[in-house]
């Protein structure tokens, strides 16, 4: 009876030690800070794919749009220990200013190098592409009997005036790869010579890249200047829109990753940064994207074509709108800031 009870005893706190240590270890999962600019209908599967494979690691996801996230880290005052899905330029111009881990992640190998930095190690990596897409309203164009455009230049028609929104390149990453790619598609003369004539038809200036192909699918304007992400996702909701691909060529930018130097977790941010450049992340991006780094992860957008990655414009440097970011986004603020949405 006696050895029965101190046996039990023992029993209970051998339990009860277990249990200390199972708590223990839950108070030791560490916690990722991760910026990010992924739209929140793909957030959740990075987030419980990535936790699954490494269930000692939670993400805190802090989501703001390219210009904010990128404005918070050249601040340099901390917090982000990995940035996740910032356009590529706004990483070239952390990379220049020498503020940016350089490491390849795991896998990297398997990866198309075009879509990620050149050095190596790489400062960021590469998931997927996004680029320029017009959204048109077929049911508020037909109302109002505009023509589809079918090329940048056709948008200076005066039959489009008010029905135009389009991305704040101060704000949004999407905004930013427009202006640069006209800038380095006509030069910067005949670029802001361009915009020029398209603010005469531009209703307002969102913060947000998805904001404008929303509306138009929502039918508030005829046309949305956005990315090939969103109108996807709206014309497979059943919206009325058809994406177009203007004829001169697309603007376009990498969503990447990248680790801060000034991290507080750098390997855990390792993990990340492994886990995204993996095959089962680029099935993920796959589902939303026409073009992701990892050859053979993308089924069939719809409204997007197949020859798409075709239809970017080939002179495209991440670098060049990097080191000028600052003066073209002064200059455009100054022309056109006044039909900037409230924030």
């Amino acid at each position: 009876m006696n050895k029965t009870r101190f046996s039990m005893g023992k029993i209970g706190m051998l339990t009860a030690g277990l249990f200390a240590a199972g708590a223990g270890m839950a108070q030791a999962k560490s916690t990722l800070t991760v910026f990010t600019t992924i739209e929140p209908e793909v957030m959740k599967f990075y987030k419980t794919g990535f936790e699954k494979a490494n269930p000692d690691i939670e993400i805190k996801w802090v989501r703001e749009s390219a210009g904010v996230i990128t404005n918070r880290l050249l601040a340099d005052k901390g917090g982000a220990d990995v940035v996740a899905g910032l356009a590529a330029t706004s990483l070239s111009l952390l990379a220049q200013r020498n503020m940016l881990l350089a490491y390849e992640p795991k896998g990297f190998k398997q990866l198309n190098k075009a879509y990620s930095d050149q050095a190596r190690p790489p400062t960021w990596t590469g998931n997927n592409v996004w680029g320029s897409t017009i959204c048109f309203n077929n049911e508020r164009g037909g109302a109002l009997k505009l023509p589809k455009p079918k090329s940048w230049k056709d948008l200076h028609n005066p039959a489009y005036k008010g029905q135009i929104v389009m991305p704040h390149p101060v704000s949004s990453g999407t905004g930013f790869l427009d202006v640069s790619a006209w800038l380095q598609l006509w030069g910067e003369a005949e670029g802001w010579k361009y915009m020029d004539a398209l603010h005469e038809n531009v209703a307002f200036y969102t913060h947000s890249g998805s904001a404008p192909c929303k509306l138009a699918g929502e039918g508030k304007v005829a046309v949305g200047i956005s990315f090939d992400f969103r109108a996807g996702l709206e014309i497979r909701s059943g919206k009325p829109i058809t994406a177009i691909f203007p004829s001169e060529g697309l603007g376009w930018d990498v969503g990447a990753n990248a680790i801060p130097k000034n991290s507080s977790n750098i390997a855990g941010a390792k993990k990340l940064v492994d886990w995204m450049a993996s095959k089962e992340a680029n099935a993920i991006y796959g589902n939303f994207y026409a073009i992701v780094a990892y050859p053979g992860q993308v089924r069939k957008m719809d409204g997007i074509p197949a020859n798409y990655e075709t239809l970017l414009i080939k002179k495209n440097d991440f670098n060049w709108a990097a080191k000028n970011r600052e003066r073209i986004l002064a200059e455009w603020s100054k022309r056109y800031g006044a039909k900037s949405e409230p924030k």
